[in-house]
């Protein structure tokens, strides 16, 4: 028995060091980066999500921490812009340590709803919150009147944390949607989810609808913000200089093929459930 439980510690924390190095990795690959701070990654949470996942609170905090100290070391460039040893303490742990771990809480739900896309995804959407939220006191504490206006600093600081939070959020979700339809987590090695062949397609359309809207997302948010951004910081009343005939343009063809495509993906499904009716 304590064999057992041994091994299962080894398996976990020697799961818990790969799965942050892939989280280190998908943090470099950026698919926009906000100008003062912040970024949309390729769920570069989910590592962190998964090991709180499958192995519970404990490892998934440590995961998220050490996450989080490897990100501080990596963005200590963003140091150089505070003064003082308060202002340095608080951007390590609002903006690295503390708001990366925040996503150690993803598998708190695991069992509970006996469905596990549901369970990751609630827990991913409160880590997420929850990092959100760091960043959130970070900026309008720390960062207010440098990259925060001083006017309305909370708005400011929420407005502009939100930019990239809610599309990295949307990556993230996702994306652990698509691996929990695929995979099962529970097992102590994670099994592919047989599905009978007639729930690909309908799966496949969804996962391309959802893929449209994403990258419609990715690019408002990356024209409109550049339109903020002047020499001085980032300024809000600028907004009327973003070309909004193109965002809305983007984001109504965007919509347009995912309306379809879902409709596409539902008639598929019905026709299987009638069909399957049929043969009953």
């Amino acid at each position: 028995m304590k064999t057992a439980k041994n091994s299962q510690t080894v398996r976990a924390m020697v799961e818990s060091a790969i799965m942050v190095a892939f989280a280190v990795v998908l943090g470099l690959l950026k698919l926009f980066e906000m100008p003062f701070g912040g970024s949309i990654t390729f769920a570069s949470m989910l590592p962190i999500a998964l090991i709180s996942y499958r192995h519970g609170l404990k490892y998934g905090f440590a995961a998220g921490l050490c996450h989080g100290v490897i990100e501080t070391l990596l963005g200590l460039n963003t140091v150089s812009y505070v003064t003082g040893w308060v202002s340095v303490l608080a951007v390590i742990l609002l903006d690295y340590v503390l708001a990366f771990g925040m996503m150690g809480i993803a598998g708190i739900f695991r069992g509970k709803f006996g469905d596990q896309s549901g369970e990751l995804l609630l827990g991913c959407l409160i880590g997420a919150f929850l990092r959100f939220l760091c960043h959130v006191i970070s900026g309008a504490t720390v960062w207010a009147g440098l990259s925060i206006p001083t006017s309305a600093v909370l708005i400011g600081s929420i407005g502009y944390n939100a930019t990239y939070m809610l599309p990295e959020t949307v990556v993230l979700l996702l994306v652990a949607w698509y691996l929990t339809e695929m995979l099962d987590f529970t097992k102590p090695i994670p099994e592919r989810i047989r599905r009978a062949e007639n729930d690909r397609v309908p799966f496949i359309l969804s996962a391309v609808a959802a893929l449209l809207v994403l990258v419609a997302l990715v690019f408002d948010v990356g024209h409109i913000f550049s339109a903020l951004q002047g020499e001085g910081g980032f300024d809000f009343s600028a907004i009327g200089n973003a070309n909004w005939t193109l965002v809305f343009g983007i984001s109504a063809a965007a919509l347009a093929a995912a309306v379809v495509l879902l409709f596409v993906a539902l008639a598929r499904v019905i026709k299987n459930q009638n069909n399957g009716t049929k043969a009953a």
